[in-house]
């Protein structure tokens, strides 16, 4: 037990450390918000990307077929406690329709580029990569699109406009343009090699430390105050039962063992930063995202642990 907990602590642990770093230097002042803004851009629009596309362009892809229970499972979890997060922000909080909406989309939206991809390929190694890039390459169309429709539709119903403003952000989203790239390599058969390998290579392994760097920036930035008895709410939805839900699936669907693996850790991260980034494009509930983003991620280096423990991973 000892050795797999030490195991578990080297996964975790540089994954703190990074998150740590990035805090400090942000409670320092040492980089500031523009710093943090332009280091979370770099993470998202070019990095991140690069490492999907060569991920995906050299994997070797499951035989039969893609194994549908391993997405039936995730997503069954993810609105599962979305919807229960929706239920409570206006049962037990009394919050407005679209309050509500975006509370239940923090509890099943998951930090999947910050956090999410450290800690699967430290903890499944290349083995785990395939299933995480297939999944983030439908978790955000999906979740976002969702809350969007969920949100619109409860007063005028959903314009024509609004669904052009929503397509035309996932088209322009650089994850999924490191998806469709990967993919076309994947199909054909290309792979980045000689020196335009090598700098794919350089981008790629930098995408780990600078986005844990910048997740430290960001709970920095957002801290924990405001709603807390929300936020508390979320993370525990997020890190407790979202797992759990995927975890009983995940054992009567079919899916290889690393995938059930996967999708239990992937639904066991923090909230995602775009709870906060849509909760403020509709200027509702903003405090008790924002602040569930910090708290959930702090718990989560706890939470994290435990999960990685009862599946064995170590």
């Amino acid at each position: 037990m000892l050795g797999r907990l030490t195991e578990i602590a080297f996964i975790v642990l540089p994954i703190a450390g990074l998150i740590s770093v990035g805090y400090l230097a942000g409670w320092t002042k040492h980089l500031g918000d523009r710093a943090a803004d332009g280091l979370s851009e770099y993470v998202f629009g070019i990095a991140v990307p690069v490492l999907i596309f060569k991920t995906l362009s050299e994997a070797k892809m499951p035989e039969g077929g893609q194994p549908w229970g391993y997405w039936i499972a995730y997503f069954t979890g993810a609105f599962i406690v979305f919807g229960i997060g929706f239920l409570i922000a206006r049962r037990v909080f009394g919050r407005a329709h679209v309050e509500a909406v975006m509370q239940g989309f923090a509890s099943g939206q998951s930090n999947t580029v910050f956090v999410g991809v450290p800690v699967i390929l430290n903890a499944f190694g290349e083995e785990g990569a395939v299933p995480l890039f297939l999944l983030i390459a439908i978790h955000l169309p999906v979740m976002t699109t969702a809350a969007t429709l969920f949100a619109e539709g409860s007063e005028s119903g959903i314009s024509r406009a609004t669904l052009m403003r929503l397509l035309k952000a996932l088209a322009r989203n650089p994850i999924l343009f490191g998806i469709y790239a990967g993919a076309i390599g994947q199909i054909a058969g290309i792979q980045a090699s000689g020196p335009a390998g090598e700098v794919v290579r350089m981008l790629a392994a930098s995408s780990v430390p600078c986005a844990l760097i910048s997740m430290g920036l960001a709970l920095r930035r957002y801290g924990f105050a405001g709603d807390l008895k929300a936020s508390f709410v979320i993370s525990i939805l997020k890190l407790v039962v979202h797992p759990l839900i995927v975890l009983g699936l995940a054992h009567v669907l079919p899916m290889p063992p690393v995938w059930a693996g996967v999708a239990v850790v992937f639904a066991a991260m923090p909230c995602g930063v775009n709870a906060y980034l849509l909760a403020n494009h509709y200027k509702a509930g903003v405090a008790s995202t924002a602040s569930a983003v910090s708290l959930s991620t702090l718990l989560s280096l706890f939470t994290v642990t435990i999960w990685l423990y009862v599946l064995g991973v170590g």
